[in-house]
């Protein structure tokens, strides 16, 4: 049978308690990773969206412009 002084259980548990301190630290560190990563992705999938909706209404004018440029194209040519 092994026998533990106080002073070397009171040393073990000091050990223990800094290496449960690292452990929370790291996992602190890995959770304010994950906020950071999701936040990003959030940030670029709105950035996405909002590439997306301007280059929609971007074609929406283009397209209105070549349909007056080809209904001026028809009158002046005569054609109906």
């Amino acid at each position: 049978m092994t026998d533990f002084s106080p002073h070397q259980l009171v040393l073990a548990d000091a050990h223990r308690v800094d290496r449960d301190r690292e452990g929370i630290a790291m996992l602190l560190h890995e959770a304010l990773a994950r906020a950071r990563q999701q936040e990003a992705e959030q940030a670029a999938a709105e950035h996405r969206l909002a590439r997306r909706l301007r280059a929609g209404r971007r074609w929406t004018r283009l397209a209105r412009f070549a349909e007056r440029r080809a209904e001026r194209a028809r009158r002046h040519l005569g054609v109906v």
